[in-house]
């Protein structure tokens, strides 16, 4: 019997296994552990390598994201700060009870090029510029980071209100800290040009002479005069504008594509020029109250007047109406369009030149 199975019966030929270990060069990152029954461990690997790489690019893009706002913030005050020149006038006259009263914006710029020529236009330039380009750069630059973390890295297939909307209201929050200041000297300056009832003997000879004074006069909390009334209105705004800018450019790419054009640098700036000149326009229609109340609490003399701004619109009302809450919106809007579509086609632009690619 032994010797059947022995001889007689066929023997199965021994099958040799593949090694489920086989001899591999250990890559960088990779755990002692890895290599002990884990076939899959090199593509993990890669995987960790490449999201690594990733979050590394994403981190030094970030300071690119910031100079891209500075150079939009340039843009927007040399095309809109003659514009709001206007407005703060109109702000500021239109709404007292005694002094001049400004027919129109073109009438007040008339007034302002007759007796200052175009550098009246000009006036309270300098905080603007430096208060604008500072405050562009962080709005861009937060904005576009925020939305990223919000976002968790996955791209989104169109605009997202959950995302957009706390993105730029966290944003817009953050640089009225920045503003308020800046635009306390500006509007001071702004107000004591052509038709001003402030005597010349009172007057600031520049903007670093404005913001010493108010700060000897009224203590370092006077130079934030307005800030609550700010970070009121950049909260809302650029919730505002974000929503208004992205929901614009993606609807109007989705018909470029759909019409199978292609892109270019030329089609990009027309979308940028519509979607911020929009977006602009739609924020200061629904800012400008607050952004009047704003103007009369900084550049009030009476350092015991109200800076609540909801009761200094409620004397408005009852003093000119309506139009007194949105008192300079005509040089409002025309500057809104062009500043804003300057703004952005800037941003975007830079953004390109830079590598750095938005959603």
């Amino acid at each position: 019997m032994c010797n059947y199975l022995a001889l007689g019966s066929p023997q199965k030929p021994k099958v040799s296994l593949p090694d489920s270990n086989p001899i591999r060069p250990k890559l960088g990152g990779e755990r002692e552990d890895d290599k002990d029954g884990d076939p899959y461990s090199s593509i993990r690997v890669h995987t960790h390598l490449d999201r690594a790489k990733q979050r590394v690019m994403e981190e030094s893009s970030g300071y690119k994201e910031y100079v891209a706002g500075l150079l939009a913030g340039v843009a927007t005050v040399i095309i809109g700060h003659p514009f709001d020149t206007v407005k703060v006038k109109l702000q500021k006259y239109n709404t007292e009870a005694h002094g001049i009263r400004y027919k129109s914006g073109l009438h007040c710029s008339a007034r302002i090029l007759a007796t200052e020529g175009v550098r009246g236009l000009y006036t309270g330039a300098t905080p603007s510029f430096i208060g604008v380009a500072f405050e562009s750069s962080l709005l861009f630059g937060i904005y576009s980071q925020t939305k990223q973390s919000l976002q968790g890295g996955v791209q989104s297939i169109g605009p997202q209100p959950q995302v957009i909307i706390p993105s730029a209201a966290f944003s817009g929050a953050i640089i009225s800290f920045v503003l308020c200041p800046s635009e306390l000297v500006k509007c001071r300056m702004q107000v004591q040009g052509t038709d001003s009832l402030v005597p010349k003997s009172s007057r600031f000879s520049s903007p670093l002479d404005c913001a010493i004074k108010t700060i000897k006069s009224e203590g370092v909390t006077g130079i934030f005069r307005g800030g609550s009334t700010t970070l009121l209105r950049e909260f809302i705004g650029n919730a505002v504008f974000f929503s208004v800018y992205e929901n614009v450019r993606y609807h109007m790419h989705l018909q470029l594509r759909r019409g199978s054009l292609d892109q270019s640098y030329l089609t990009d700036m027309v979308v940028g020029i519509l979607s911020g000149g929009l977006g602009g326009v739609a924020f200061w229609s629904a800012v400008l109250p607050l952004d009047v109340a704003k103007t009369i609490i900084q550049t009030t003399s009476d350092k015991k007047s109200s800076r609540n701004p909801f009761q200094i619109l409620n004397s408005v009302y009852r003093r000119a109406g309506l139009k007194g809450c949105y008192a300079g919106l005509g040089p409002t809007i025309m500057r809104a369009f062009p500043a804003n579509a300057a703004a952005i086609v800037t941003w975007e632009l830079a953004m390109k030149l830079m590598g750095i690619k938005h959603d």
